[in-house]
């Protein structure tokens, strides 16, 4: 599912569940409509808000493997250096 339908499919969801009590309960129309607006409201902003976080968590999980392989290589470039200095840096090997 694409990230931006998530606010407006939760919206919608929250809005039929009070639609349906507010006319199972018989309450007035203006008490209808005045609770659905407050509902798409809350549940619009607390799916942007879980978009937010969805979208920090790929970027940060996104960033972290680059900075790992970056790590790795500096790490088989000394480990290079020291095979180096260990041969006497002719680069011959001696069996």
């Amino acid at each position: 599912m694409k990230r931006k339908l998530i606010p407006l499919t939760l919206m919608l969801v929250a809005g039929l569940v009070t639609t349906i009590i507010t006319f199972i309960r018989r309450y007035s129309i203006i008490y209808k409509l005045t609770s659905l607006l407050v509902v798409f409201i809350i549940f619009y902003i607390i799916g942007s808000v879980i978009v937010y976080f969805l979208d920090y968590f790929d970027k940060v999980n996104n960033v972290e493997p680059d900075q790992e392989d970056e790590v790795i290589e500096k790490e088989s470039e000394e480990e290079v250096i020291n095979a180096e200095g260990e041969n006497g840096g002719s680069g011959e090997d001696t069996f």
